[in-house]
């Protein structure tokens, strides 16, 4: 957590919080917040994008392997972007990266409001990676057809499959889990209060969202806490709230974004509109 001692600005005015290190991958300790803020929302969709080239590069480089965890949204979508248009997406051995999403409205594949199909169009199309290892989440036309609870399951059984030894979980160790940030500070499709909050499968259909369509699919808090790193996307003033809240002392259940918290690290890239209501306290002592 962001606190007047374990959080600094920067000589460039970027915020950044104190990395835990050196913790064991099946302890269950998360990481202690980094605020990352650059001055608009295009400025941190490249920045992102190029942030996630060299990690999947030096994962699939340390390992022969990598994964990441894709969301939706504006500012998810607009990293999809920029990343196809780079050329460093090339250095990225795309045939050894395995690509999940953290969740998605539970609509026929090929609608529109699908996060998968943002991704496809933004990325997926652009790039050569082995369909086999893309793993988008079932919709209704999916083999368990109109049952969100079954699809969810079949979801979690592919992530299990996936798992090495060394994961210590149900669900692999992703690399990357990107998530975007609602303005009542929900990830992936957890909202406030509601009970898949409480759900420690590590995927769930939500069902009455307050955010249409009312049906979706996704992966809890246990699942997001086995990334290595989470990443917190968000841009604009509307996002200000919900940032200042998700680095507050705020419980998952009323504010899902503040259990949102990788293994090695959690970063929240911001722009500085959505940076407006950053904790004072953060940012008036020297970089350390």
């Amino acid at each position: 957590m962001c606190t007047p001692n374990r959080c600094a600005r920067s000589p460039e005015g970027v915020l950044i919080g104190e990395r835990a290190e050196g913790q064991p991958s099946g302890s269950g300790a998360v990481s202690v917040p980094e605020v990352l803020v650059h001055r608009d929302a295009q400025l941190l969709a490249k920045a992102v994008a190029a942030r996630l080239v060299t990690r999947l590069v030096d994962s699939v480089a340390a390992r022969g392997t990598a994964s990441v965890v894709l969301t939706g949204g504006g500012i998810g979508t607009a990293v999809l972007a920029e990343l196809a248009a780079t050329p460093a997406r090339d250095a990225i051995d795309w045939r050894h990266l395995d690509i999940w999403w953290g969740d998605e409205r539970f609509l026929p594949v090929g609608d529109p409001e699908r996060n998968e199909t943002g991704a496809r169009s933004a990325l997926l199309d652009h790039v050569d990676a082995d369909p086999a290892r893309v793993h988008p989440m079932p919709g209704p036309d999916g083999a368990d057809g109109d049952d969100p609870e079954a699809a969810a399951a079949r979801y979690a059984s592919w992530l299990e499959a996936a798992t090495r030894p060394e994961d210590h979980g149900l669900v692999p160790e992703f690399d990357v889990l990107m998530l975007g940030l609602g303005p009542e500070a929900h990830v992936a499709s957890l909202f406030p209060g509601m009970p898949a909050l409480y759900d420690e499968r590590p995927v769930v259909a939500v069902r009455g969202s307050p955010k249409p369509p009312p049906i979706r699919l996704s992966l809890t808090l246990p699942s997001i806490k086995a990334a290595r790193e989470v990443w917190i996307l968000a841009s604009g003033a509307e996002k200000a709230d919900a940032i200042a809240m998700a680095l507050s002392d705020a419980g998952p259940v009323q504010v899902p974004a503040a259990g949102a918290r990788g293994r090695q690290r959690t970063l929240f890239l911001i722009d500085s509109a959505a940076a407006a209501k950053v904790p004072p306290q953060i940012g008036r002592q020297g970089a350390h």
